[in-house]
């Protein structure tokens, strides 16, 4: 079967691409640095043609508002258009647990509306809702950063190692599209201000972390149900509490 990996040379993509090839999968990961572009269009027609499968794990590269907003609309008219077009049978796009709960963030909204354009399209599609990934918890940290100190909130969450995320959307992409969402979730609840306080620790990074049920998650207000999963989630192999002890900063830009 050929798939197409929109954001393949990516975290998620990257993984993603290699268990598809390992299954006997014809994978090809798109990515602008490919030449395949979905906000220019360049190189989507030739990327596809022949395709029974997309899976769109591209993100975008500003948070800020309008830049959001304009990227996941953009690109989703672009990626669906050219799908219609070539007559692939299944779009796959990874989302995040919660996006309909966390529409005070501009972010959040662009997911919704890049959730929006698949449901309206013609194209059987199945939505993989994903909890927060491990190799994230540095973002937060920077997101909630004032000098020595990090304020975040102490809500609920279940985050996800990245390897489990690609299992999860291997599974996915050979199946049936089911024609709604999937979630999937870590195996360890855990609040947003010890996650990242373990993690900081761990990295050697001295900075407090200050527990405020007041600070915002990327401009959302959280309770302590925003971002867990539901009943049905699957749920990844790969502890938290494992995972921690062997993580290390990320790679300096």
């Amino acid at each position: 079967m050929k798939i197409v990996v929109i954001g393949g040379t990516g975290l998620i993509g990257s993984k993603l691409v290699k268990r598809l090839e390992a299954m006997g999968h014809q994978v090809t990961a798109a990515a602008p640095n490919k030449g395949v572009n979905t906000i220019t269009g360049e190189g989507l027609a030739e990327a596809l043609a022949g395709a029974q499968v997309v899976v769109d794990v591209a993100n975008s590269p500003s948070f800020e508002d309008k830049a959001v907003m304009e990227f996941f609309q953009t690109s989703g008219r672009n990626l669906l258009a050219a799908e219609t077009a070539a007559g692939v049978k299944h779009h796959v796009a990874l989302s995040v647990v919660g996006t309909e709960r966390l529409q005070e963030s501009g972010y959040f909204r662009a997911k919704l509306a890049q959730e929006e354009l698949i449901r309206d399209a013609k194209i059987p599609y199945t939505l993989v809702h994903s909890t927060q990934f491990f190799e994230f918890m540095f973002g937060i940290a920077q997101s909630g950063s004032e000098g020595d100190h990090v304020h975040l909130s102490p809500a609920m969450m279940q985050p996800i190692f990245s390897d489990d995320v690609a299992d999860a959307l291997a599974d996915v992409v050979v199946g049936n599209p089911v024609n709604g969402t999937v979630e999937i979730a870590g195996p360890e609840p855990i609040r947003i201000s010890d996650a990242v306080a373990t993690y900081l620790r761990q990295i050697g990074d001295a900075r407090k972390v200050v527990v405020d049920k007041q600070t915002r998650y990327f401009g959302a207000m959280l309770d302590d149900g925003t971002l867990m999963p539901g009943a049905g989630a699957r749920i990844g192999k790969t502890a938290y509490s494992e995972w921690v002890k062997t993580a290390t900063p990320p790679p300096a830009r």
